[in-house]
């Protein structure tokens, strides 16, 4: 099993991570760790996919499965209650598109597939949160949400993008630009129009994101370096494959 672990500063008992497509058990065009239930993957395959991946990387406790909308809804899982069944079909009941924690060992968790994942961690290693940012929500302010459930100062929390399309690939229409545009104006900066007639462009997620983070006063920014479209052998791809699997990107904090 292969996965990638942020570069960034973050305290030693800060744990984080994302999943590749390697090491799993499903079948074509799942293949083969893939982690999302609602894929059309033989639930079998992605129950024991997740069983795989909390043994492979000693997850403490059963992680916060969402059911991810879309939505710029950020849940605090600190005094959420699971429930006693385990598994990732069993607990994706929590709708919602981030999930924060201040709790030791209480593992937040986001499915991506192109849209980016972006973790959240403080200094003092004793908040976390991860968060889905497809474009809708990234617009619509996911981020924004996410980082005001932290109680710690602005200044004080470090975010990693994890692997997401690039602005190699990710191409959009004029209606997406204003959307971004009318919220922020120098999302402009993020377009690279590609088609006059049809009014096409190449987003960059990933620079807006930044932009949207130092906004709020984050300067500790990581990650942005990947492209889940044209690296095939790491990472499922909607964009590219349409029916595909999905990655985990995972963070807690062990008691310091």
């Amino acid at each position: 099993m292969k996965s990638i672990s942020p570069y960034w500063p973050a305290p030693k008992n800060i744990r984080a991570f994302t999943t590749t497509r390697k090491g799993g058990v499903s079948l074509a065009p799942f293949e083969s760790l893939n982690l999302g239930s609602r894929t059309g993957d033989d639930l079998d395959h992605v129950t024991e996919n997740c069983r795989r991946l909390i043994k492979a990387e000693q997850i403490p406790s059963e992680p916060y499965w969402l059911n991810q909308t879309h939505s710029t809804v950020a849940l605090d899982i600190t005094e959420v209650e699971l429930q006693p069944a385990i598994g990732i079909i069993a607990n994706d009941r929590f709708e919602a598109d981030a999930s924060y924690t201040r709790q030791a060992k209480q593992v937040s968790v986001v499915l991506t597939a192109d849209c980016m994942p972006v973790l959240f961690c403080s200094v003092n290693g004793d908040e976390v949160a991860a968060a889905h940012a497809g474009w809708r929500g990234l617009c619509n302010g996911i981020l924004e949400q996410t980082i005001k459930k932290f109680s710690c100062p602005k200044n004080q929390i470090l975010t990693w993008m994890g692997p997401a399309i690039s602005a190699k690939k990710f191409e959009v229409g004029g209606e997406v630009k204003a959307q971004f545009e009318a919220i922020d104006p120098q999302a402009e900066q993020a377009f690279t129009l590609i088609n006059q007639t049809e009014q096409k462009y190449l987003a960059d997620l990933y620079l807006i994101a930044r932009q949207r983070l130092t906004a709020m006063g984050i300067n500790k920014i990581f990650g942005g370096n990947f492209c889940t479209f044209t690296e095939q052998d790491l990472f499922f791809s909607y964009r590219r494959e349409n029916r595909t699997g999905r990655m985990a990107s995972m963070i807690w904090f062990e008691n310091p």
